[in-house]
């Protein structure tokens, strides 16, 4: 007994903005299948005792520290713009 439909396969595609043919339907419900039987295997597990994750490594903070640091001369960073102007960049207006 399949655990989803070829209608509810239709539905998230139409849900998702896919268009997909009889055949695709047909592909995607099996697969779709499978990976709900996988995913059922997981329920038989006993998880007791077995805090929950959000990650699967035990992770801290992997950033650095942030410390300021001093940037590129004004001068540096405008020789490569195409247009520049009191010091800044000139982009077209996107305002009317």
């Amino acid at each position: 007994m399949s655990r989803i439909s070829k209608d509810q396969v239709k539905h998230v595609a139409h849900l998702a903005r896919l268009a997909i043919t009889e055949e695709e339907a047909e592909k995607f419900t099996k697969q779709l299948d499978a990976i709900i039987s996988f995913a059922e295997q997981l329920n038989e597990l006993d998880t007791e005792g077995v805090k929950p994750t959000s990650h699967v490594l035990d992770m801290k903070n992997v950033l650095r520290e942030d410390k300021p640091e001093k940037g590129l001369p004004q001068e540096e960073v405008l020789k490569n713009a195409p247009e520049h102007e009191k010091g800044q960049f000139k982009v077209p207006s996107i305002l009317e």
